[in-house]
Formats: structure tokens, sequence, C-alpha cells
């Protein structure tokens, strides 16, 4: 299974041409992914075959959320359940760096019956082998994880433990920093799911520019780059997992 990760319409669209399973659709680039808008989220489904997974994440930053926020993300999921979404992606963590279970089985059981991925809370998560007996008792179907290191090829070794030990009772999603050129050593370790951007740049089709005034607050963003998906980065990867 290969699993893009778009924040446009332009992307799922790449993403479904180019062979891809499954889109997992974000807002908020630039913060990790957050809740793309339900007009983004209504438009992909209507022109997508594939399946479709939603980002539930009301902001970036850290994964301890006030109860407010919680709220959002409750009403998120069920937008997302009556736009057509196939499942949702999310993730909770106590303030000691623990899966807040309580939380998680509750938005499991409101998600029913999508799917739930548990996404890369767990890379920040105190302790990976407790964190995956916790997920999987709240009911997710898979989790999506670099191995708690920045790149999923760097947190491989992480990887292969987790696949052992999760049994086959809950799928584990190598991402961060997949490409064709590393797909084949996450297959090599009984991984079967990969995550990727598959990130290429376009230039903006602004031709007068404003200098010195800047609508983002983060740092090293360059207004007049729009990153999409980039066909041929996520067919090769399509064609390691078809060998």
């Amino acid at each position: 299974m290969l699993e893009i990760c778009s924040f446009s319409l332009e992307s799922c669209l790449t993403a479904q041409k180019a062979g891809a399973d499954r889109v997992e659709l974000c807002g908020g680039m630039f913060e990790g992914g957050t809740t793309p808008s339900a007009g983004l989220v209504s438009v992909v489904r209507q022109n997508l075959t594939i399946k479709l997974y939603v980002m539930i994440r009301p902001r970036g930053g850290e994964f301890c959320y006030s109860d407010t926020e919680f709220e959002v993300m409750k009403a998120d999921i069920q937008v997302a359940k009556d736009l057509g979404a196939d499942g949702v992606v999310f993730g909770i963590l106590n303030p000691d760096g623990s899966v807040d279970k309580r939380r998680t089985a509750e938005l499991v059981n409101l998600a029913t019956p999508l799917k739930v991925t548990f996404h890369r809370a767990f890379d920040v998560a105190n302790d990976p082998f407790q964190a995956l007996e916790d997920i999987i008792d709240c009911g997710c179907e898979r989790i999506l994880t670099s191995g708690q290191k920045n790149t999923a090829i760097e947190g491989i070794d992480l990887l292969k433990i987790l696949v052992e030990k999760s049994h086959n009772r809950i799928e584990i999603m190598a991402g961060s920093g997949v490409s064709a050129q590393n797909a084949q050593q996450f297959l090599n370790i009984g991984i079967h799911a990969l995550h990727m951007t598959g990130k290429g740049v376009q230039e903006s089709k602004m031709v007068f520019r404003k200098l010195g005034v800047s609508m983002a607050s983060a740092a090293l963003t360059n207004e007049f780059e729009i990153y999409e998906a980039d066909f041929e980065k996520c067919k090769e990867v399509v064609e390691t997992l078809k060998k």
C-alpha cells in the first residue's frame, strides 16, 4: 500500500494517477499537517476513487489538546464522515508523553465505521512499545511512524521491532523521507505500507511580487513556491511496491 500525503485536489489527482492506494488529506503544510477545510474534503471526495483519509489535527505543535480543541476534533470527525471519507488520522498524548487512551478510544468510537490511523504523535511518545499496545487497545487500524526519528530510514531499526511486536494486530506504516531510493529497505523488514508526500515545487504564477511583506510567520517559507505531489516520484514508489 502507498499513501500520499496531499494538501490540494491537484496533488490528490496526481497521487491517484500515479497508482497510489490512498490519500491522507491535510491542510497546514508548514505545520506538519492540520485538518483540511470542509470544502477541500468535499471536492476531493467528489473527484477521487481511491481511499481518502482526513487529518484531524486542530493546530500545529505538540499533541496534548485542551478540552476546546478536543471538541473541535470531534466535530471535524463528524464532518469527515458526512463528506464521505474512508478514514481519519489523529494522535493524542498525555502531558507525560503517554498515549491518551481515553480520548483516543472516544474518537475511534466516534469515527466508526471509518478506520483510524494514529499519526506521528507516536514518534514523540515516551515509550514506543507501551504506545504500540495502547494504540492497539484503542482500536486503531494502523500507526504512521518514522521509528521515533526525523526520517523513517533513520528509525528503521525501531520500525523492524515494531513490526515484530505488532504480530499483525495493527499495521505499521513507514513515513517521513520515504522515496523510491529507500522503499525496498522498508519492504525488506516487513513493512507493507508506505507514506510519502512525493513533493515537487511549482513556481507561483504571480508576476508582481511585493517585496518585504509576508503573509506567513513560518521561518524559511517562500510564498512564491507551491508544493504539489510529483507524479514521477509517486509512480517510482508504486512500481517498487509492485515488484
